[in-house]
C-alpha cells in the first residue's frame, strides 16, 4: 500500500546498534560525526537572535511566493559583502536547502529522469531524488597528491545520457572539502549548455574556507552561460539550522532564467513554506554573521592544523581540505571501514565510515572538525593509538 519510491531498508545496522547500546549504558562517546553547530558549544548572541523574532510585522500574514522583499534584499546584501551582485528578483526563499533541491527536481525533471551528483558526496541526495522519482548518476571526484580533488570529466561524460536534466556541484564539497575551480566550472558550463542541462551549485559551506587561497573560488551567482541555480541557507551561513531558511538564486541566459523563475514561483506559491517571523528577523540576523562564523572558523582551522600534525608520522593520510567542516582520513586497511568504526566506538570514539559518503574504495574515515578542541584531540589520540596497536 506504500509508494515504491520509499525503497530503503529500515533495519538497524551494526554500527547503529552498537551506538545505541553504548548510549543506553551511559558510556562516554567522543562524537566526531557532529555537524549540528548548536550542539557544539559555540556562544550565540541569544538576546539579539531572539529579539529579532519580536518584529511586529511577523503578526501579519502577507504571503509572497518568492519570499518577502525585505528578506530577499537581506540575502542580496549578504552577497554584496562577498563581492557578488545578486538581484533580489532572482532569489526564491525556501524552508531549507533540502527543500530547494526538492523544488528544483520538480522544476527540471520527470519521473525516471536523472541528475548527476559528485562522488564522494553527502548521502542526502539519495533520499531527495528517490522521493521525486529520479535516478542519481554519480560522477567522480578524483584525488591526486599534486592536484587534490578534481572533477573527473571522463566520468561526467560516461554518466550523461538522454534523460539527464542537471549536474549538481557542491562547493566546497562535503566531505572532501574541495572547492570547484574556475577551469572545472568552465567545462561544466560548456557541457550544460551543449546538452541543455541545468547546473545546481550548493554553496552552503562557502564561507568556511580553511585556506585563504581556496576562498578565491568562482562566483557562481554570476554565471550566464548555462541555467544555474545557487543554493545556500542559514544552516551553515549563520549556523542556525533550527531557523529553517534557505534560498535559490537563479542565473543563466536571460530567457531561460525568466522561464525558470516563473515556474519556481508557481511551485513556491503551491507550498508557501517560509515562516514570516524568520523572514522579518533575517536582516538583523545577518548583522551577527561575522561573530558567529569567526568562532566556527577558528575551531575548524585549529582542529585541522592539529590533525595534520598529529597524523604526519602515522600510517594515516589526511587528504587536503580547502573548506567546510569535515576532513577525510585514509587509514590502513587492517579492517573494513565498518570494523574500524566499531572498534573505535568501543574506544569511545564515534566516526563516520567512508562508505557513508560513497568513497569509491576503502579505507576512509570522515572526521567532523566542528567538535570542541579537547574532545577532538582526545578522539584522534585514541584513534592513532588503535592504529599503533595493530
Amino acid at each position: 500500500m506504500f509508494s515504491p519510491r520509499f525503497k530503503w531498508n529500515l533495519e538497524t545496522n551494526r554500527l547503529a546498534q552498537a551506538l545505541a547500546e553504548r548510549r543506553n549504558s551511559g558510556a562516554e562517546i567522543l562524537d566526531l560525526t557532529e555537524s549540528n553547530p548548536t550542539r557544539a558549544g559555540f556562544v550565540y548572541p541569544a538576546d539579539e537572535i531572539l529579539n529579532a523574532l519580536a518584529e511586529p510585522r511577523a503578526l501579519r500574514y502577507d504571503p509572497r511566493p518568492q519570499g518577502l522583499l525585505t528578506a530577499r534584499q537581506a540575502v542580496a546584501a549578504y552577497y554584496r559583502k562577498r563581492g557578488e551582485a545578486v538581484d533580489p528578483a532572482h532569489i526564491c526563499l525556501t524552508a531549507s536547502t533540502s527543500e530547494a533541491y526538492s523544488w528544483l527536481f520538480k522544476l527540471l525533471a520527470d519521473q525516471g529522469d536523472n541528475v548527476l551528483i559528485p562522488q564522494p558526496g553527502y548521502p542526502l541526495f539519495d533520499f531527495l531524488a528517490a522521493l521525486e522519482g529520479l535516478e542519481l548518476r554519480p560522477y567522480e571526484l578524483a584525488w591526486t597528491q599534486t592536484s587534490g580533488w578534481r572533477v573527473d570529466f571522463d566520468s561526467v561524460r560516461q554518466a550523461l545520457n538522454e534523460r539527464t536534466r542537471a549536474i549538481v556541484v557542491v562547493t566546497p564539497n562535503n566531505p572532501t572539502g574541495s572547492f570547484i575551480k574556475a577551469d572545472e566550472l568552465s567545462r561544466l558550463n560548456e557541457i550544460c549548455a551543449a546538452h541543455r542541462l541545468a547546473l545546481i551549485a550548493d554553496e552552503v559551506f562557502a564561507d568556511y574556507a580553511l585556506d585563504p587561497e581556496a576562498s578565491i573560488a568562482p562566483a557562481l551567482t554570476a554565471e550566464s552561460e548555462a541555467l544555474t541555480f545557487v543554493l545556500n541557507g542559514l544552516s551553515k551561513t549563520l549556523a542556525l539550522p533550527q531557523m529553517k531558511l534557505g534560498w535559490i538564486i537563479t542565473g543563466g541566459p536571460n530567457e531561460l532564467r525568466r522561464e525558470a523563475l516563473e515556474r519556481l514561483e508557481l511551485i513556491a506559491d503551491t507550498f508557501l513554506p517560509v515562516n514570516t517571523p524568520v523572514q522579518c528577523a533575517l536582516p538583523a540576523w545577518f548583522e551577527l554573521r561575522a561573530a558567529i562564523q569567526a568562532q566556527i572558523l577558528d575551531r575548524v582551522r585549529d582542529n585541522y592544523v592539529w590533525l595534520s600534525d598529529a597524523v604526519k608520522d602515522s600510517p594515516c593520510r589526511l587528504l587536503k581540505v580547502e573548506g567546510g567542516w569535515s576532513a577525510p582520513l585514509e587509514v590502513p586497511r587492517f579492517y573494513s571501514e565498518e570494523e574500524w568504526t566499531l572498534r573505535l566506538l568501543a574506544e569511545g570514539v564515534l566516526i563516520h565510515p567512508g562508505y557513508f559518503f560513497d568513497f569509491h574504495r576503502e579505507a576512509f574515515l570522515v572526521l567532523s572538525l566542528l567538535a570542541p578542541q579537547s574532545d577532538f584531540r582526545e578522539a584522534v589520540a585514541r584513534m592513532l593509538a588503535l592504529v599503533a596497536r595493530h
